[in-house]
């Protein structure tokens, strides 16, 4: 079993979403030039994408990055597909990568505090599901 949280109400009650300052940007290259500070790097064959501060490298989808500071398993089910189904329901774009200890999400700057706000309110809900005593 992968290290991480598995659960899925765990996951989706304890995301804690921190939104990092500054904008982002999605660029590429064939090989990352010398002196960014990438947040993101990843090899395709038609070249390495690069996620960098802006005014770094010119790219495109200025956006702002969260990371979800519960440490999700790589083999966990259903924690993104639960938040990108609640951010297209507000009609949010997002990218999600999943690194090794925590899920990032990148959105644009004008929707950052909506998803914020989205993020709090799923885990709000399932965290409410947790304290509303069973019927019996």
């Amino acid at each position: 079993m992968t290290p991480g949280e598995h659960d899925l109400a765990t996951l989706l009650a304890t995301l804690d979403p921190v939104l990092h300052d500054g904008v982002h940007v999605f660029a590429t290259a064939a090989e990352p030039p010398p002196g960014l500070t990438p947040v993101l790097t990843f090899t395709e064959p038609e070249g390495v994408t690069l996620v960098v501060p802006e005014g770094q490298a010119e790219g495109v989808f200025p956006c702002r990055w969260i990371t979800l500071r519960v440490h999700s398993s790589l083999a966990a089910v259903g924690m993104l597909a639960a938040i990108t189904a609640a951010l297209a329901a507000e009609g949010i774009p997002c990218n999600a990568v999943s690194a090794y200890f925590h899920d990032h999400l990148f959105v644009p700057p004008e929707r950052a505090g909506d998803t914020m706000r989205v993020l709090r309110q799923l885990s709000a809900n399932v965290q409410a599901r947790w304290d509303r005593p069973s019927s019996a």
